[in-house]
């Protein structure tokens, strides 16, 4: 899903209504049935409020629900030229199974000027779940030729150019983001995965730890930093880390699987149960 759009034409420079703001608080702390339901109810009095309707399909779309979010967007699509209001509707299609519906409209988003990147980001995301790769690299080329200097931007690339494996040039991307926004976790964890394709354990690990200090909660990292503790022989704090990640995450139960027995200095066993019970053990 595109990152949240700026408000709809025909509501800048207005201040949104209370209503309206506590859907988009809402939205913002990620109470998605609240949030469907405050702008649901904005919608029910004015079926053409752009604002409760892009809240209403982002709050839709965060649930993968994808395909109810398509009516209202049309709505205001209609009435209002907005790349952002078009840009979650290309999100709404594609999660309904429309790809093809999806990526014309998002190509038509991406041509507007001003650029409207999000459009960009997510049309290369549609094409990519297609498996026209080579297509999605090339609208972020093309992005980045328009802003050269886009963090986000060099981000989505050097995620797209790993998918072929061309490790060197998204390390490259991944530096140069990063010399940008040196704190910023997405560029952190990507970059700390090319480190431990390469085998670079001890500077993938430093990477996951500093992004683990900025979020503390986000399980996947930790799994993935305890694969690199595991590959570098450090077993406790490695099955450790996989014990916090898999605590009250039952969805988890794969990827720290993969983790410890993947690991040269890891575990196997013949029965997922045996896994879920070690785990959860204390150390």
């Amino acid at each position: 899903m595109p990152k949240p759009p700026p408000p709809p034409t025909a509501q800048r420079g207005q201040t949104p209504s209370p209503a309206l703001q506590r859907a988009a608080l809402a939205l913002q702390m990620g109470q998605f049935a609240e949030a469907e339901r405050l702008a649901g109810e904005l919608l029910k009095a004015s079926r053409t409020d752009a604002g409760a309707a892009t809240i209403l399909a982002r709050a839709l779309l965060a649930q993968n629900r994808g395909a109810e979010a398509i009516a209202p967007l049309e709505r205001i699509a209609r009435r209002l030229e907005d790349a952002g209001v078009e840009t979650l509707l290309g999100a709404a299609l594609g999660g309904a199974g429309r790809g093809r519906e999806a990526i014309e409209l998002l190509r038509k988003t991406a041509a507007r000027r001003p650029p409207f990147f999000p459009a960009f980001q997510e049309l290369a995301g549609q094409l990519s779940a297609a498996g026209r790769l080579d297509e999605a690299i090339v609208v972020i080329e093309d992005a980045l030729g328009l802003a050269p200097g886009a963090v986000e931007l060099q981000l989505s690339l050097a995620r797209l150019v790993l998918q072929r494996n061309e490790r060197g040039r998204a390390r490259d991307l991944l530096e140069k983001a990063r010399a940008a926004a040196p704190g910023h976790p997405e560029i952190l964890t990507t970059l700390a995965r090319v480190l431990l394709l390469d085998g670079n354990y001890a500077g993938a690990a430093d990477l996951y730890r500093q992004v683990l200090a900025l979020r503390p909660d986000d399980a996947m990292t930790r799994a993935d930093f305890s694969a690199c503790l595991l590959e570098m022989g450090d077993r406790a704090a490695g099955e450790a880390n996989l014990r916090l990640a898999l605590r009250g995450r039952p969805h988890m139960i794969g990827r720290t699987t993969h983790a410890l027995a993947k690991s040269s200095h890891g575990r196997f066993f013949f029965r997922p149960s045996a896994f879920a019970k070690f785990l959860s053990e204390p150390g």
